[in-house]
């Protein structure tokens, strides 16, 4: 039964308690009166009832609000999960030709065998870089030069380089490819941490450099 319904029932009951019943017709000799305490105890059970109905009307309201809360608390994960599972626009690769590059060892003996792919936004970015692709393949073969074979066998160093030649690919078309910045040793004198930079969004249409062959001998 709606908690409003409840509430006004009991209302009706406790004004017929207090007004006796209707059907008494008006000859009907009137009865005795009843005692004081009588009535008092009928008033008393009265309210009683009135603020049994009032608590569980309030009960009621409570848990549907808060039934309500924990539905909308859950839709929205999943709402985040269909925007982030909707599709979104394939890149374009664009495979260069293979470059052959001496090192910087020592005796100069050395040289690296690279395939690179290039991981971009779209076909229009791709047009791009293909008018200026010999600056671009220019300025990766000057990179390469200038690293030794030590540092090339490493992961770290294949990481390196290939942030390097984005940032090499990514300067004719306007963009800038920060540098990361190198972590600061903690200082026992520094009462608070400061607050790590947000990240900010990437709108570089080259997403990214991938090798397809990485050969050193």
């Amino acid at each position: 039964m709606p908690p409003l319904k409840a509430i006004a029932l009991s209302l009706h009951f406790c004004a017929w308690i207090a007004q006796g019943s209707p059907n008494v017709s008006a000859n009907t000799p009137a009865a005795p009166a009843a005692p004081a305490k009588s009535k008092k105890m009928v008033i008393i059970l009265a309210v009683v009832v009135l603020l049994v109905v009032a608590g569980g009307a309030a009960a009621w309201f409570l848990l549907a609000n808060r039934h309500h809360a924990e539905e909308g608390e859950e839709g929205a994960p999943k709402q985040q999960a269909q925007q982030s599972a909707a599709p979104k626009t394939p890149p374009t690769f664009l495979p260069l030709e293979n470059m052959v590059v001496n090192l910087a060892d020592p005796g100069g003996d050395r040289f690296a065998q690279i395939g690179i792919t290039l991981e971009l936004a779209d076909a229009k970015t791709e047009a791009s870089v293909k008018q200026y692709l010999p600056s671009i393949r220019s300025g990766i073969l000057m990179l390469v030069s200038q690293r030794s074979s030590e540092e090339l066998l490493g992961r770290e160093g294949k990481e390196k380089l290939a942030a390097d030649i984005r940032r090499e690919v990514s300067k004719p078309l306007g963009f800038t490819v920060p540098k990361p910045r190198k972590a600061r040793a903690p200082n026992p004198d520094d009462e608070e941490e400061e607050e790590a930079p947000r990240p900010r969004a990437d709108t570089n249409p080259v997403r990214q450099v991938l090798f397809s062959s990485f050969i050193i001998q």
